[in-house]
């Protein structure tokens, strides 16, 4: 790998954007493609593929094969509410390799008991997420049920356009929601990406089969290519 190309790729991981390095293994060339070019790279459709799936492959592509080495940054899962449904979904999501953290000021809920192995922050969200970096590649639930943590904490998640955005609560519920946060100038198109009832409609009741239908929601909106399927709609939760 050339210098220059090396230092491209060292730079954009830093700053957690993916990237992927194409090497034609008939003479070893190489070219580094940033997700924001993948658009207008001849490969784009390749490109998008390999990286929604977070997977290095093989491909060919006019007459030539050519290896795509993938660089997606380590996807993050931010849970606001240490509630019972978190204490499922925290070891869930680092099963599959997020990088897991759970914030709420109520240190009855919010501590290492409860909690064993996981980043813990017992603080209220206006002071404990800016300090997270939360970007893109992070999932944000909000699970409290208390519009004074769930509100601020879905605010910041607009703000740093999380892939994915979603919130627990009964229709009822969401739609009360709404008029909060629009009432602070949220627009109608970032209130629609919550994904409220939050999780994939699996019929669970349990707080950990609640976890897995909120995973199975988060692992489509990483991987899937298009929008979740209409019979695939949300799961009520009161």
């Amino acid at each position: 790998m050339k210098a220059e190309t090396l230092a491209t790729l060292n730079t954009e991981r830093a700053a957690r954007r993916p990237v992927i390095l194409i090497t034609d293994i008939s003479d070893g060339t190489q070219r580094l493609v940033k997700a924001a070019d993948f658009g207008a790279d001849p490969l784009h459709a390749e490109l998008e593929k390999q990286l929604r799936m977070g997977k290095s492959a093989m491909i060919e592509s006019n007459g030539k094969k050519l290896f795509l080495n993938v660089y997606a940054p380590t996807a993050r899962l931010v849970i606001i509410g240490a509630v019972h449904i978190s204490q499922a979904l925290a070891p869930l999501a680092r099963s599959l390799d997020y990088d897991v953290t759970v914030v709420d000021p109520r240190t009855a809920f919010a501590s290492p008991e409860r909690f064993p192995d996981v980043k813990l922050i017992a603080e209220w969200p206006d002071e404990a997420l800016p300090g997270l970096h939360i970007d893109h590649y992070t999932a944000f639930v909000a699970v409290t049920h208390d519009p004074k943590i769930d509100d601020p904490a879905l605010l910041h998640a607009f703000e740093k356009n999380c892939f994915y955005i979603g919130a627990l609560g009964s229709r009822k519920t969401h739609a009360k929601r709404g008029d909060r946060l629009k009432a602070q100038g949220v627009s109608e198109a970032d209130f629609a990406r919550i994904k409220a009832p939050i999780g994939l409609n699996i019929g669970a009741v349990s707080p950990s089969e609640i976890a897995v239908s909120i995973m199975a929601e988060i692992t489509a909106e990483l991987r899937m290519p298009k929008t979740i399927p209409a019979e695939l709609s949300k799961v009520s939760n009161p």
